[in-house]
């Protein structure tokens, strides 16, 4: 069987650390806050809007809700992106997206003061990560699968590493703090051949694909560990990962679970983001 990395021993050690530095913070007299911006009462959204605000009480960040319509208007988001970059006392956020269908969502993400951009929403966080260089954060989840390997005590070094899935949500800035941490990265998706065997190759794979238990027991060698950054719903209306788990825990060396994996560590790099940001002013 293989050995289940948890996300929530991650998540608990991340936020003991992250409330201490925000108690530092708070006797400087800087009170780490994070803007959450959400339109409409989307049920994915108010899931992880719930998870944000329970992981803000135990790291000692100050959550800052910004409530819209699902029908504002383009001119009513803007101005609340406009706000959040005028209030000092605000030191990153977060907008949940996609954005209802009538929203340009690309100009109002590029509105965003990069300084202040905890989830890689403008082109300049993206850049950062790409380059190493400049303003702004890799987006949560792609951080918090480098968080999770860290824990574990799994160095990408020399390592080769498949990452399914070519997003720039996830899959292509993951590949890119991937090869900052000096392993090689193929980055795979839906019109790689023979994916099968450059996964088998690898010795950890990044399934980031979007589909649920797309990677098979054909896709898995033994020894390899495998992070499932995928949150799919089943055939049976049960949450699961892009991997199917049942096979991959008897042939893999590692592997997260979904849900209790990757999704537990996110919401506490975004939190480490805010004090990150809000360090940077003392």
């Amino acid at each position: 069987m293989a050995e289940l990395l948890k996300g929530a021993l991650v998540a608990k050690k991340m936020s003991e650390e992250l409330l201490e530095r925000a108690n530092k913070l708070k006797a400087a007299g800087i009170n780490p806050t994070l803007a959450i911006l959400r339109v409409g009462e989307n049920e994915a959204d108010l899931s992880y809007e719930r998870g944000i605000l329970s992981r803000c009480e135990k790291t000692g960040v100050t959550p800052r809700r910004i409530i819209l319509p699902a029908d504002a208007s383009q001119e009513a988001v803007e101005a609340e992106i406009i706000k959040i970059n005028e209030d000092a006392s605000v030191h990153a956020a977060l907008m949940f997206r996609p954005l209802p269908k009538h929203l340009d969502e690309r100009k109002i993400c590029e509105l965003l003061d990069p300084m202040k951009d905890a989830d890689c929403m403008t082109q300049a966080s993206l850049a950062t990560v790409f380059t190493g260089k400049g303003a702004g954060y890799a987006p949560c989840t792609a951080q918090a699968v480098m968080e999770l390997l860290n824990f574990y005590g799994i160095d990408p070094k020399g390592k080769n590493v498949a990452v399914i899935g070519r997003s720039l949500v996830i899959g292509r800035p993951v590949a890119m703090l991937l090869m900052s941490a000096n392993a090689t990265v193929t980055i795979c998706h839906t019109k790689t051949v023979n994916m099968e065997e450059i996964t088998k190759r690898a010795d950890i794979i990044v399934a980031a694909a979007g589909k649920a238990k797309v990677v098979t027991a054909s896709y898995l060698c033994p020894g390899q560990t495998v992070i499932d950054v995928g949150i799919n719903v089943d055939e049976s209306g049960n949450l699961c990962g892009d991997v199917d788990f049942d096979a991959a825990q008897d042939i893999v060396g590692a592997i997260t679970p979904v849900p209790g994996g990757v999704g537990n560590v996110t919401t506490a790099v975004l939190c480490k983001h805010v004090i990150e940001a809000a360090e940077g002013r003392v």
